[in-house]
Parts: C-alpha cells; structure tokens; sequence
C-alpha cells in the first residue's frame, strides 16, 4: 500500500515511546499503509543476550547481587529484563516538600511492556462511569461499550489466558486456557471459599497454546526476566516486529525527546530529540505525533514543549497537564503456612506469576471507602523476597547445619498477597516541571506533588485486614509488613510503587478541563495524539496494560481515518 504522505524526509507519523501503546499503534499504523518512525530513549533489545531467562546465580558476578549488596529482587539487574530504574544517573527528578514519591522507568526497546508482571484485565462498566456512580471523580467520555471491540482485538493478537466467570465488573475476555492452580493457590482457594471471597483463575499475557507464531509458555517462571520465545507479552518482541515487517517502520533508538516544534499552522511538525550516543540535537518531522512515553514522561514532554502559543506547554490549554496524577493503591502481607513445611520438594509448574487471583468481591455492598480492589498471591518456592532462598536466609538465623535445617523447614512455606486498588484523583496529586533541576542534557525534569486521600488510607486498612483474614482462615501466621522503602507506616504504598502512574493529560469532552478529546487526540493541536496512561480518566482496580493497548489501538484506527480522509 503506498504512503498516505509521501513528501521525502516527512513520515506520516513520529510515534515517541516503544512499550504497551507505542507498540501497538506503531503495528495498526503501519498495517494501515503509513509511515511510521518511532523514537525510543533507550537502546535496541536483543532477547538472546539482553535477557538473563535461564541464568543461574552461580554463572553470575557475586552470584547475581549488584555492588553495594543490593538483593537480587530489585528491577534494575541481572535477574530481571533488562534497563528498567527506579534512579538513573543523569536523569533525576524531584519530589515537593512533605511528599513522597518513587517513578520506575524503562530505557529500553518495548519500555515497560519488559518489567510488567503481564497482568491483563479489562476494565468494567461501571469504572467508565464512576462519577455517575458515586459522585466522585469524573466518567470517561467514552463507554465499556465503546472499547470493548478493542479489548477482543488485543487478546486476540497477544493472547491472554483466563476463564469466563461473570463477575459483576471484572469483564470476561477471549482467553486461551489457564494453567491448573499450584498446591499453594488451591490451599488459599480453599480459605476464600469460607470466606464467600472471589477466588478465580488468573488473567494474563502468556500463552499457554501457541499463538501467531508464538509458542506456549514453557513453565520455566522467570518471565520477569524476560522471555526469548516470546511467550510472554512484550511490545519488543509481539508488536514491532510486525510493524518491522511491513517496511514501513524507523526504529530510533538512544533518542531522548525534548521537545515538540509548532508549525505556524498551529499543528505539530517535528520533534527536537537528543541523540544520546553523541549529545546532539537532532529533529524528525512528521505530518501526525502520537505520544507514548508512559504517563509522567509524557507530561513531562508536553510541558517542555512551550513556545508563544502554548506558554504553559503543548497542548495545555486547559491547564491540566500533569493533573489528576494517580497510583494504585497497595498494601502487602505475607503468611507462614506450616503445612507446608511437609510438602516433598517438587516442581512448581506454572508461569511466572499468579494462577490465580481475587477480583473485588463486595460489589454493591457497604464498605468505609468508595471502588473497590483486587488481590495478587503467590507462594512457595517461587515467591520473591520472603519467600525466597535469599528471604528465608536472611529471615532465619544460626550457623552450620542446624541453620541449614532451618532453612530447608521453612523454604517453600510463605505465601504474599497484594493488594491493588483505585485511587480517586486529588489536586494535591500532580507533577510539574522543576524550576531549577534539569537532566544531563539540559531538560527541564519532573517534580512530583503526591498525598493519598482517606478513601485511599481506608481501602489499604481494608486489605490488611482481609489479608490476615485469608492467612489464618487458611491455616498460616501472619509473619510480615510491607517493606519501608516501598509501603508507608499505614501499610499503603509510597505513591508510584506500584508503577500503574496515570491520568496526566486525561480524555474529557471540554477543552477546559481535559487536554484530549474521546479520541485522545489534543484538543488544541490536532495532529497531536497520546496512546499511554495519560488519557486516562480513571484509575479503576485492574492493572492499566491492557487497557492501554486497547485505547491504543481505537486512537491509531481513528488516526488512520483522519489520515485518510486528509483531515490531519
């Protein structure tokens, strides 16, 4: 198909950011017949030598553990997918007095979509129209309705294993099958059902039957550290390639954004970006943008990019770039099961996550917070941190073999749950641009303004307390709390924990209070799209991925239209 615009050195369109709606609107633009260069702020991946999937600590430096003793459950080394940060040197970013705030990033290609746990929920009808529920907050511009073709689109093309269930709100999807419960999921299946809790098969991102070339998981469970078969989801290795394929794909990489240029026609027209290998300004131009950074760096972008027409950035009419800022809310707590303690060592088959998980459950009863969550667990001798080999020796104390005892009594007995739940939106929750903090390449960085509000301190309290319920129902201790660094003294998470950041640069119907339209396209600047977090107007109880992808792919097909139709 030829080129809708095929003026020399001008693509169609500039894509910046590779993860989850990058990907997917690079892989339905160029299918559509454009041109598409796309830039990406880290370098190219390789899954053959970038992923560590079957590495043992022994064939690893001190055994996998980063200098500084640094466990080897932390995002940023070898036992995970690689380049993704909670801190990189050169690229800091601030936090407001009396706020606390942690921003992960990915500086790789396929950005997040090579850290996230694959977790892959459709968000329900009632989230879309929360407002019109209870009053707080605002409904979406758009239905379940609306975007429930797209949901069937994406699962169809990655494939996301589940099972029907009707739960009120927690939509059914086109699963492939899921894999069978672990004796540590049967034996928290178990307690649920005592406690009239939700206890399903999980929905996730990994095939468990082969799918578009893709074969099925091989139950190895380190899919955090990548997966060289592609088996697992990641926008590196299931959508670029496909967009690679139609040749009408231009991978940039090592090319930070700094800003987007205005044409005196009021549109988009190039993006000013610095090529990290060399420190040099370059631009590419472009006839549309679709911006895909992940929601804070997307506002960050946006807010960078002032000139005399928007003296408050891109696209901010309305002044709510980097407003409506919000994090799931999550609290952790851990269980020793000493029935466990007899289970004969064994194989723990099964992908590396969760077989199954609790949706929320008390829809439409009375709670002390309004939404709702949903509970992740695992456990066994897959379990991170408490429950793993490094968690048990450092939980256990001793020497010689009665320390070696101990350690094989209780490695395998710990189960966690998380929970992971809606956060309403507060003005007291946002991120600016610092007045006189830049990276090492002169740009202007983020500063974030972050407080929970009581629904939220609530809803965390509520999760403590069913969690312990499900422990000793099940027959366990409670043995733990939350980790400092990553959970406050109430048992709620630091702001930006649980990586779901979103609602930066949120879809609405008035211009002067949104900064897109239902298309997420900008309302001020028309060949202007954003495809991450950001439009989001909400943040319900369900992992935001899919959901990206989803929307992603409805803005792509409706640029594609635009396209056209010459109306960009």
């Amino acid at each position: 198909m030829s080129q809708l615009f095929p003026t020399p050195n001008i693509y169609d369109v500039c894509i910046i950011g590779s993860g989850a709606g990058g990907g997917t609107a690079a892989k339905v633009l160029t299918q559509g017949g454009l041109s598409v260069a796309m830039l990406e702020a880290g370098p190219p991946l390789n899954p053959g030598t970038d992923f560590k999937e079957h590495v043992w600590p022994y064939e690893l430096p001190h055994r996998g553990a980063d200098v500084g003793g640094k466990a080897r459950s932390e995002l940023n080394n070898e036992f995970m997918a690689p380049n993704g940060f909670w801190d990189i040197e050169g690229e800091p970013y601030t936090t407001a007095p009396g706020s606390t705030f942690r921003w992960f990033r990915s500086r790789i290609e396929g950005g997040r979509t090579n850290h996230w746990g694959r977790i892959a929920l459709r968000f329900g009808p009632a989230d879309f129209k929360a407002r019109s529920r209870d009053g707080m907050g605002d409904d979406w511009p758009i239905t379940y309705e609306e975007i429930a073709p797209y949901y069937d689109k994406v699962e169809s093309y990655i494939g996301v294993f589940g099972s029907k269930e009707n739960v009120p709100n927690s939509p059914d999807g086109i699963f492939l099958p899921p894999p069978r419960p672990r004796c540590t999921e049967t034996l928290v299946k178990k307690a649920c059902d005592t406690l009239n809790i939700t206890c399903i098969p999980s929905r996730m991102a990994i095939l468990t039957k082969a799918l578009n070339g893709r074969p099925p998981c091989h139950y190895c469970a380190q899919c955090g550290r990548g997966c060289m078969t592609a088996s697992n989801f990641s926008s590196s290795q299931v959508m670029l390639p496909v967009a690679q394929d139609t040749g009408r794909f231009t991978l940039i990489a090592n090319a930070m954004a700094r800003e987007i240029l205005l044409g005196k026609d009021g549109k988009a027209e190039a993006v000013l970006y610095i090529d990290k290998a060399t420190g040099s300004e370059k631009r590419i131009r472009a006839k549309a943008f679709v911006v895909a950074a992940s929601a804070c760096e997307t506002a960050r972008l946006l807010l960078n990019s002032r000139s005399s027409v928007f003296p408050d950035g891109l696209a901010n009419g309305s002044g709510t770039v980097g407003r409506y800022l919000t994090d799931s809310v999550g609290s952790d707590l851990a269980g020793y099961f000493p029935q466990l303690e007899k289970v004969p060592a064994h194989n723990h088959d099964g992908v590396g996550g969760m077989h199954m998980y609790m949706p929320w459950w008390r829809t439409g009863r009375k709670n002390d917070f309004l939404r709702g969550y949903h509970i992740e667990f695992g456990g066994g001798r897959n379990l991170p941190s408490v429950g793993s080999f490094d968690g048990v020796c450092q939980r256990e104390e001793g020497y010689g073999a009665s320390l070696k005892q101990k350690c094989r009594k209780s490695y395998g007995t710990v189960i966690g749950f998380s929970g992971r739940g809606e956060m309403i939106p507060n003005e007291k929750s946002y991120c600016e641009l610092d007045p006189s903090v830049t990276d090492k390449w002169g740009i202007p960085v983020l500063r974030f303004h972050w407080q929970w509000g009581d629904n939220e301190i609530h809803m965390a309290k509520h999760m403590q307390e069913t969690f312990r319920s499900i422990v000793e129902t099940a027959g366990g201790t409670v043995i733990s709390r939350p980790k400092p660094h990553a959970s406050l003294s109430n048992g709620i998470s630091v702001g930006g924990a649980i990586i779901h950041e979103l609602g930066t640069a949120r879809m609405g119907n008035d211009p002067k209070t949104s900064v897109l339209n239902r298309n997420c396209q900008a309302h001020d600047v028309k060949n202007l799209f954003v495809a991450d977090a950001a439009p989001f107007v909400t943040n319900p109880d369900k992992n935001p991925t899919l959901s990206i992808m989803a929307l992603s792919w409805r803005t792509s097909e409706f640029l594609l239209e635009q396209a056209k139709k010459g109306e960009l």
